[in-house]
């Protein structure tokens, strides 16, 4: 398969029980993916923003209680 079009044939042409495994299949991919992607990230720093952020607001919570 050269690309996503021939990828897109060949998913139509899946029966019913095929196309159920593929998408069980390609959710696991993708969750892993995504999960692999969060972690280099998180790894990067790019969520300390959104994590000071939140400590933040939580002790202002916690002030005003």
């Amino acid at each position: 398969m050269s690309g996503v079009p021939e990828i897109e044939k060949a998913i139509q042409e899946l029966s019913p029980s095929e196309r159920a495994k593929f998408r069980q299949w390609f959710a696991k991919f993708d969750a892993a993916q995504w999960d692999r992607q969060l972690e280099r990230d998180v790894a990067a720093g790019k969520l300390d923003p959104l994590a000071d952020e939140a400590l933040a607001d939580l002790r202002d919570k916690l002030v005003r209680a």
